[in-house]
């Protein structure tokens, strides 16, 4: 008796991610799950340097920002609710302080800029094709910062904006790096906010413009991590209490599906080194003075330290 419809996944051949790869992940709050597990596992990764990015018109402009080495300067910011904030970044980057801010901005630039030149594969999440554009300048934004709302006008991108945008990024980032493979998905959180109707709407233009610009033969790959959720996943005990966002154990299952199609068989033994040391680090003992624990430890530090021998970039 089959109790699930599994989408069939083969492993790719190419370009799979091993522990000499770099991944710079990018997109909305699903990259973010993905990400948690790039970093558990101590793969080289960047994980949204300018938090997390919605739609792709976001992406596309940090990319053009990152490797034009953009400056920001006061100009770029504003003042609201004693806070400072960039239209161009997350939330959370948000400061009281405006030089703070800046530096944290530019520092981030930096940072994309240079992995950008050494990335082996990023992996964008596309959340929604909805998009706010800022009246006054006449510019998209990646985040409102609780602006009032007429303050911007609500768009729905098109099919064709979407596609020209993600083929802008692709062809911004092989411009410094040819090299690189794309990893494309949809974030299977739903934004209700927008309505029941226009998320599917939504949705719909995301995958479809993602689909004119995949090509394997151009190391430009689809994971349908939105379908899995769709459908392999299709009961609320996967999701939070919110019935919107992913659980932990969907999480962990897609995160299963993606290592099957994109993560080096051989780096299985090392992924298992590092989760067995990880789960070794958070042990709590009963006894934490006993002759038991401390050979416990002696053992867990020689593991980490053969491990960091072989693999100089991994740290605990």
């Amino acid at each position: 008796m089959n109790l699930q419809t599994i989408i069939p996944l083969k492993p790719n051949r190419y370009n799979q991610i091993d522990y000499n790869s770099k991944v710079l992940l990018l997109g909305s709050c699903f990259s973010e799950n993905i990400g948690e597990k790039f970093e558990y596992f101590k793969f080289q990764k960047l994980q949204n340097p300018f938090g997390i990015l919605f739609h792709p018109l976001a992406i596309e402009s940090l990319i053009i920002n990152a490797i034009n080495e953009k400056t920001y300067t006061k100009d770029d910011l504003f003042f609201h609710n004693e806070q400072w904030h960039c239209y161009d970044a997350h939330s959370k980057f948000s400061n009281a302080s405006e030089i703070e801010l800046l530096q944290d901005l530019n520092n981030q630039i930096r940072n994309t800029h240079q992995f950008l030149k050494e990335a082996s594969h990023i992996i964008i999440t596309l959340g929604t094709a909805w998009a706010y554009r800022f009246i006054e300048t006449d510019e998209f934004v990646a985040n409102c910062h609780k602006i009032p709302q007429k303050k911007f006008l609500k768009e729905l991108l098109s099919v064709e904006q979407i596609s020209e945008s993600l083929d802008a990024i692709m062809s911004l980032v092989k411009s410094v790096n040819p090299k690189v493979a794309f990893i494309f998905t949809v974030s299977p959180v739903r934004h209700i906010k927008d309505g029941f109707v226009e998320n599917t709407q939504s949705k719909s233009h995301l995958i479809t413009a993602i689909h004119q610009v995949t090509e394997p033969r151009s190391h430009n790959y689809y994971f349908p991590s939105y379908e899995i959720m769709m459908d392999e996943l299709r009961d609320y005990r996967f999701y939070k209490e919110d019935m919107l966002h992913p659980n932990t154990t969907a999480v962990n299952y897609i995160w299963q599906r993606f290592k099957e199609v994109y993560i080096s068989e051989e780096t299985n033994t090392t992924m298992t080194s590092v989760d067995e040391i990880q789960k070794g680090l958070s042990h709590r003992p009963f006894n934490p003075h006993s002759a038991a624990h401390q050979t416990f430890l002696t053992q867990l530090e020689e593991k980490k330290q053969h491990l960091m021998t072989n693999l100089p970039h991994i740290h605990f």
